[in-house]
């Protein structure tokens, strides 16, 4: 099983991809444009063959190159797990005439306004929304639909350049933040609880399936500094609160024609009960959410992943065991973290319910915390239940305290 897997060591987390293949079998030839010797040896080692191209999103000129690569080399699969790289891979499976997802299929997890379309030609309930190119289209479009919306571009990741536009004023100081912004869907904001669908699937057919929420939503956390964002998985899935946001997370996949491989969809649950679509990618989350999942069920899906991509199988056991909550936090003040306030009490008295503690240590320069949802670190905890999980995780928004200058 010869596997072509771009980006093979960036982002970071694309080495535990790396990895999964190795494990299961395959030959790995990894394309990057960074230096092999720049690739850990850990991920190195896992590597048959690595090709660094000058500009891995220049799509023309890395398929030439890879196509003259691979010559008279047999390819069964190339894959892709992170978002600006998903329609180069579908691309690159057409030229080499590899099985998986075609490359208008892919399009349809990747341009925003054609997902819901195509979304809601399946009967189900998208936000109303509009393409814009420019300007005036965006505020005729907010205009069209009515405040608040949320504007966000057509081929965006995560919440990056996504706003809620509440009246008139907003929409000029978002307007001039996005102008930057080739394409960008505006559309209806649902007010409602914000979950995650997320699956590992084989042949469109979930065989491992994964709720998270939200505390809070997304565009609140990317607006106020103090707050530190929360994520948890929902160990137990069969509950009424869940069960239509579920079941619209099948009819999705089946309506974009999902293959083999990782999604990511996000869905709100409004006070009405009403579930209402949002976005989903062919890709795993991010912000160490395949990390939580793992936690969640004591599996490694990073070789799942690879053994359904590769060998159209799922081995692990998916039982549920745990909610598992992520708490990033931020810095207060500007510069290097001198302190790091309560962490201590807090691991002696939850420490047996922390999994992994990843804060940034003293000394470090904190990060811009509106260029990454992962911040100044975070700690990830887990419990049976949801409100141990909740203590576990609202202990450590309120009590750990990083501080810099």
């Amino acid at each position: 099983m010869n596997v072509v897997f771009l980006a093979p060591s960036y982002p970071p987390e694309m080495r535990q991809y790396t990895r999964g293949l190795a494990e299961v079998g395959a030959r790995v030839y990894g394309v990057g444009d960074g230096p092999l010797a720049g690739i850990p040896p850990e991920t190195r080692q896992h590597l048959t063959g690595y090709l660094q191209v000058p500009r891995i999103m220049d799509e023309v000129d890395v398929a030439q190159r890879v196509q003259a690569w691979l010559r008279g080399k047999r390819v069964d699969r190339v894959e892709s797990n992170w978002e600006p790289l998903v329609l180069l891979a579908a691309r690159l499976r057409e030229m080499l005439g590899v099985p998986g997802m075609s490359y208008d299929t892919v399009l349809g997890f990747r341009d925003k306004q054609l997902m819901k379309e195509r979304v809601k030609a399946a009967g189900l309930r998208v936000p109303y929304s509009f393409r814009c190119t420019s300007q005036e289209q965006v505020r005729e479009a907010a205009h069209t639909v009515g405040f608040p919306v949320c504007i966000k571009p057509i081929a965006g990741a995560g919440s990056a350049d996504t706003y809620r536009v509440g009246d008139e004023a907003e929409l000029k100081r978002v307007m001039k933040l996005t102008a930057h912004v080739p394409e960008v869907s505006v559309e209806e904001f649902v007010e409602g609880e914000e979950f995650t669908y997320d699956t590992v699937c084989v042949d469109g057919v979930p065989r491992f399936e994964n709720v998270a929420q939200y505390l809070p939503r997304p565009l609140v956390a990317r607006t106020e500094e103090w707050i530190s964002p929360v994520i948890c998985t929902v160990r137990e899935l069969d509950q009424p609160t869940l069960r239509d946001g579920i079941k619209l997370g099948r009819q999705v996949l089946k309506a974009l024609g999902m293959g083999t491989g990782f999604t990511h969809m996000e869905w709100y649950r409004k006070a009405n009960g009403e579930v209402v679509f949002g976005e989903i990618g062919c890709r795993p989350g991010g912000a160490h959410l395949v990390d939580q999942m793992n936690f969640t069920c004591d599996i490694d899906l990073f070789r799942e992943w690879a053994r359904a991509v590769c060998w159209k199988s799922f081995e692990a056991d998916t039982t549920r065991k745990y909610n598992c909550a992520v708490i990033f936090k931020r810095a207060k003040g500007e510069g290097r973290i001198h302190t790091i306030q309560g962490l201590r009490t807090y691991m002696d008295r939850y420490g047996q319910g922390v999994v992994w503690e990843n804060l940034l240590p003293v000394g470090s320069h904190r990060r811009n915390w509106k260029q990454t949802l992962v911040s100044d670190g975070f700690l990830m905890v887990r419990h049976p239940t949801w409100g141990g999980a909740m203590t576990l995780a609202n202990a450590a928004a309120e009590d750990v305290t990083l501080y810099a200058s």
